[in-house]
């Protein structure tokens, strides 16, 4: 049985009590759809100042939502739209201070002022993105960035060992 812990420290002494969570919470578990509510669920709770934490899977053409904590959200995103389909065309972590700057913005809830998006690859095989919101400008900084960097990465090493999605 898993039991999540309360994260302390300095903030990449919380990432990596973070990791080890997330290893733990997804070891020898080979479904990618569980994989991604668990580690949605855990990150939520973790982190401060969040309004959503989730996942948009590639289905070929799209991404479309998948495992999320917080409000309903957008269903389907382009590739050349918005936040998270810029971080899956470009093969980069978007960390967006003001989403209200960026061009092209989804603003499937009201309050998110800031995001950080991690596009998930294995190897050259897109499989979606891991999605961040906060009601706070600036939210995000370098080390959060790696943290969730690391996060997802995890994600996408429990994917690889045959996941369902």
């Amino acid at each position: 049985m898993f039991t999540s812990s309360p994260v302390t420290g300095s903030k990449a002494e919380q990432y990596a009590a973070l990791a080890a969570q997330a290893r733990a919470l997804l070891h020898g578990e080979r479904d990618s759809i569980a994989n991604a509510a668990n580690l949605s669920a855990l990150v939520y709770h973790a982190l401060p100042d969040l309004n959503w934490v989730g996942f948009y899977l590639f289905d070929g053409k799209e991404l479309v939502v998948g495992p999320f904590q917080g409000l309903p959200a957008c269903v389907r995103i382009p590739l050349d739209k918005g936040v998270c389909g810029a971080a899956a065309r470009t093969r980069t972590t978007q960390r967006v201070d003001d989403v209200h700057a960026f061009p092209g913005h989804i603003a499937c809830d009201s309050a998110s002022r800031s995001e950080l998006v991690v596009p998930l690859y294995d190897g050259e095989r897109l499989i979606g993105v891991f999605d961040l919101d906060s009601p706070l400008p600036a939210r995000f900084d370098a080390d959060d960035q790696a943290g969730l960097e690391t996060l997802a990465a995890i994600f996408v090493d429990s994917a690889r060992e045959g996941g369902a999605g």
